[in-house]
């Protein structure tokens, strides 16, 4: 057995996770080319490094099949229902950080908290005959957002590719989606509701509460949290 670390396997959060691990004194890297996804871990032992992708890694920490794993509060907030009593937060890594947000067109020059897009939704669905279309990514943050916050004339519709394109593209009139700097929501014409963001997410260092340890296991990982500071 080996306490199993999942990481994301390309670009910016690959390489940050690697730099904040470096910094504990755990080097961590491909073991051969960047097409493969095995990995290797220099400065401790008893820890296999697993290559995958952000969206992946909930499900392997939800099923108990990796112990840690570092991927966005976004991700595994949405993917798993009941998120808290299946993996357990341990550490908030201050880098990958993004807001999930509401947004529609700038031309809706009243329309800047949720009670006003409640107000337009309604006027919506009474002139067009169906609700108001939502596209996102994020169907279960939403859909729980907009709930606690009394909006119910809406309909979410799934998106999978550029969000912010929807609205122009007339397959919705507002989006949620994840944003770091807002240029390409400006760039489609759209601005952010006043309110806080649906949620405030970042790279977290996130332990499966179901995945099975050994004794050694156990040890393994009680030593690596103490080199990350985390004991």
């Amino acid at each position: 057995m080996s306490v199993k670390l999942g990481v994301p396997s390309k670009g910016r959060l690959m390489e940050k996770t690697f730099d904040w691990f470096g910094q504990h004194g755990i080097v961590l890297g491909r073991a051969g080319s960047e097409r493969e996804y095995a990995g290797k871990v220099d400065g401790i032992d008893g820890v296999e490094l697993i290559m995958l992708s952000a969206g992946e890694i909930p499900r392997e920490l939800a099923a108990g099949r990796i112990h840690l794993g570092v991927t966005g509060t976004d991700l595994v907030r949405e993917k798993l229902a009941g998120w808290d009593q299946r993996v357990e937060e341990l550490a908030e890594l201050g880098f990958g950080h993004a807001d999930l947000i509401l947004a529609v067109p700038q031309a809706w020059v009243d329309v800047d908290l949720l009670d006003d897009l409640d107000a337009v939704a309604s006027a919506f669905r009474a002139a067009h005959g169906f609700r108001l279309r939502i596209a996102t990514k994020y169907h279960r943050l939403v859909r729980d957002y907009l709930r606690d916050h009394g909006v119910a004339d809406y309909q979410l519709v799934d998106s999978q590719g550029a969000t912010e394109g929807t609205v122009k593209n007339e397959t919705a009139e507002a989006i949620a989606d994840i944003t770091s700097t807002g240029e390409t929501l400006r760039a489609n014409h759209l601005k952010i509701l006043g309110e806080e963001p649906i949620l405030r997410s970042q790279a977290t260092l996130f332990r499966s509460r179901r995945a099975e340890m050994s004794a050694e296991d156990r040890q393994v990982l009680a030593l690596l949290l103490d080199r990350l500071g985390l004991d």
